[in-house]
């Protein structure tokens, strides 16, 4: 309750500066209720990474327009909260209805007469009828809907058209098309957008409005590009728990369930591009700037790719050896529970022999990478340690180059071409003996714990 009540302050703070710096006359008195509405979805259950340190970090401190989309564009994410905060829908179920699991624009003859829904519905291009998908602007349009309706009061349609701008540039990783780039088509609807409502912004306004919109969404994304590797890994270790909701329970999800996430993430690291992350409009930001943000984005994305073929490889591993025995079997069972405060346990890399003539890495981007799992990102996150002294030790013993041959027969076994035990057959048998052999020893270290007083 505490932490919630430092993020309303911090919220009302925000939004207070930014009706200040935009001249905004109003009753104040209402902006700590739109605090609370923002901060109350920040703050659900399952936001490790869209929370509002988010936010207040992709606003900034210098524009009011970014400031005010920043808090609003992630207040609907319905594959990580699972639904749509109830307190949104008064602003959204006028418009949108449920369909099943898809979220659906009303059909036009059902849809009320409202300026403000058709100004958001065209700057996304959006139709009546149309069903809505997480993966093309679904939530940035119902985060941009719920901004300009609970601002709708307070702010002329010419602030609004430049806040729900904003909020559409943040639809992540579009590809360029005939049309141009994103920023590109979004300056052509705002043109369109202007026209048809008569407002009253120039044409210089609405290319600044485009590069405030570049500015926040290359924030909104800017971890990519991050100079630490393990800062990079850390937000996308904070990603996994708000699509994958077992892993909150650090204790009791399984193998197989820790081996789905990874390979999610692995997925969407192979997909990625750099050059579709973030934006550019007409020189701005400059070539140097960009080509510096792709370039750090390449660096990390091959960071991210070799360290989850690593821990994805060493799980496939763990999964193999436990379909011997089972198959739901907790991780903690196989590694060891997580250490907590006041609370050590013991771990199966606390039985692994020594490794006589470890394996060097041979590249800078191997180097990096085992360093990364030794040695741990910057932080733990509350499912995981923020080291892999498994993977380390897999490492170590069998090289990278056998390292991703090993990960390209695991999809074998996780396609089920090949059992468990061909693809535990496959595998180096000195190092196969010692960690199961590890395992044995963490199991009769819990047999001599259970009976030590009988």
């Amino acid at each position: 309750m505490g932490m919630n009540t430092d993020y309303n302050k911090q919220c009302l703070e925000k939004l207070i500066w930014a009706m200040q710096k935009l001249k905004i006359e109003m009753d104040y008195t209402e902006l700590p209720k739109i605090a609370e509405l923002i901060v109350q979805t920040m703050t659900g259950p399952w936001r490790y990474f869209h929370t509002p340190n988010h936010i207040f970090e992709v606003g900034g401190e210098d524009d009011p327009i970014e400031v005010l989309a920043a808090l609003f564009h992630d207040v609907v994410y319905v594959q990580v909260d699972q639904s749509v905060n109830f307190n949104l829908t008064y602003y959204i179920a006028p418009f949108v209805r449920q369909v099943g699991v898809h979220l659906v624009i009303r059909d036009a003859e059902e849809l009320p007469q409202d300026q403000i829904f058709e100004m958001v519905r065209q700057i996304f291009d959006f139709a009546p009828g149309q069903t809505l998908s997480p993966m093309t602007g679904q939530n940035e349009f119902l985060s941009a809907l719920v901004a300009s309706k609970v601002l709708e009061d307070l702010l002329s349609l010419e602030l609004l058209v430049q806040v729900v701008a904003c909020i559409e540039a943040t639809i992540p990783f579009r590809t360029k098309t005939e049309l141009g780039s994103n920023s590109d088509i979004l300056y052509g609807r705002l043109q369109d957008v202007c026209e048809r409502f008569n407002l009253k912004l120039t044409d210089d306004q609405l290319i600044e409005t485009i590069k405030r919109s570049v500015r926040l969404s290359n924030r909104d994304v800017g971890s990519f590009a991050h100079e630490s590797a393990a800062k990079f890994l850390d937000n996308t270790w904070n990603l996994l728990p708000e699509t994958n909701h077992y892993l909150k329970n650090s204790s009791s999800y399984t193998i197989n369930q820790y081996r789905t996430a990874l390979q999610k993430m692995e997925g969407f690291m192979n997909f990625i591009k750099p050059e579709i992350i973030f934006h550019q409009f007409k020189g701005y930001p400059d070539d140097a700037t960009y080509n510096n943000l792709v370039a750090m984005a390449r660096k990390n994305i091959e960071v991210g790719r070799l360290y989850l073929v690593s821990k994805l490889f060493t799980i496939a591993f763990l999964e193999a050896l436990s379909l011997r025995f089972g198959r739901v079997i907790p991780v903690s069972t196989l590694m060891g529970e997580m250490p907590s405060e006041g609370f050590s346990a013991v771990s199966l890399v606390d039985f692994l022999p020594p490794i006589p003539h470890p394996h060097q890495p041979t590249t800078d981007l191997e180097k990096l990478v085992l360093t990364l799992l030794d040695e741990g990102r910057t932080q733990s996150s509350s499912y995981d340690i923020k080291n892999s002294p498994l993977t380390t030790y897999m490492v170590k013993c069998l090289g990278f180059d056998e390292i991703i041959h090993q990960r390209n027969r695991a999809q074998e076994f996780f396609q089920d071409k090949i059992g468990h035990e061909e693809f535990l057959a496959g595998f180096d048998t000195d190092v196969k003996k010692a960690v199961t052999d590890g395992i044995v020893q963490l199991f009769d270290s819990r047999k001599a714990a259970l009976c030590q007083s009988l």
